[in-house]
Order: structure tokens, then C-alpha cells, then sequence
């Protein structure tokens, strides 16, 4: 509770930038831009095998898409399986839910090793393409 009390006093007095999303129970609510995303940019990153990397894991409704993983579940129906805020803790860090997941940590610099140096002190996603991942897996449903 102080944690989350915490985090919020950081975003009311203007400290949000620097501030770790807030996770609740089993997702983080709020917006990691105060904006919503844009699910056409999300489904761009979700296919892209450069940037986003969820093919290599995942399949889903994507027929234009050949081999497509299975080692992860389908996103076929994420949107109706789970929330956004549960998307987006996935999306962030699914260490938290999982210590032995291997998805990737999105959003998250916490307790890496092995960072190449290109890749130091930078998440894998910005917050806006955390954004408009989950946005897009939010239309994945019936």
C-alpha cells in the first residue's frame, strides 16, 4: 500500500517520468503515457520480427504471418482473456507474475544481466509502444 501511495504522490507532484508503473494486483491500470495507444501502431510492433518479437513466441490472427511460435499462447482472443491493465503488465515485466517466464521484459530495466552495450539503460519498448501494444491486443477478441 505505501508503494503504491507512493507512486502516486511521485505523479501528482510531477515526478512520473522517472516514476515505476504502479502494479495492482495483477496488472498495471493506468496508462504508462496517460494516453491511450494506437492498435494500428500495436499490430505493426507485435509482427515486426526486428522489433516487437512476439511472432517468435506466439501465434495468433495474423494468416499473412508464416511461422509463427507456439512456445507461448496464442494471442488469438487476448483481449478477451485479459485486461488491459494485465496486457500491459505482461507487456512491462511478466517477471512479476512468473519468475521463470522467458518473455522478454519490455518496460523494464530491473535485475537484467548480460545487457549488450547498445542496449544498456534502455527498455527494448518505449512506453508509447507499450501503449499501443496493448491497445492492439485489446481488439484481439471473439
Amino acid at each position: 500500500m505505501r508503494r503504491i501511495l507512493a507512486a502516486l504522490l511521485l505523479l501528482l507532484l510531477g515526478g512520473g517520468a522517472a516514476a515505476e508503473p504502479v502494479v495492482v494486483g495483477d496488472g498495471i491500470p493506468a496508462s504508462l503515457t496517460g494516453a491511450p495507444g494506437d492498435p494500428a501502431r500495436g499490430r505493426a510492433i507485435v509482427l515486426d520480427r526486428q522489433r516487437g518479437l512476439c511472432l517468435l513466441c506466439h501465434s495468433g490472427p495474423f494468416p499473412e504471418e508464416r511461422f509463427q511460435g507456439d512456445l507461448a499462447p496464442s494471442l488469438t482472443r487476448a483481449g478477451s482473456r485479459l485486461t488491459e491493465a494485465q496486457l500491459r503488465l505482461r507487456m512491462v515485466d511478466g517477471r512479476r507474475l512468473n519468475t521463470d517466464t522467458i518473455m522478454p521484459s519490455y518496460f523494464s530495466l530491473e535485475g537484467l544481466v548480460r545487457v549488450g552495450r547498445a542496449w544498456q539503460g534502455r527498455t527494448v519498448l518505449t512506453a508509447e509502444e507499450i501503449e499501443d501494444v496493448v491497445a492492439f491486443l485489446a481488439t484481439l477478441r471473439d
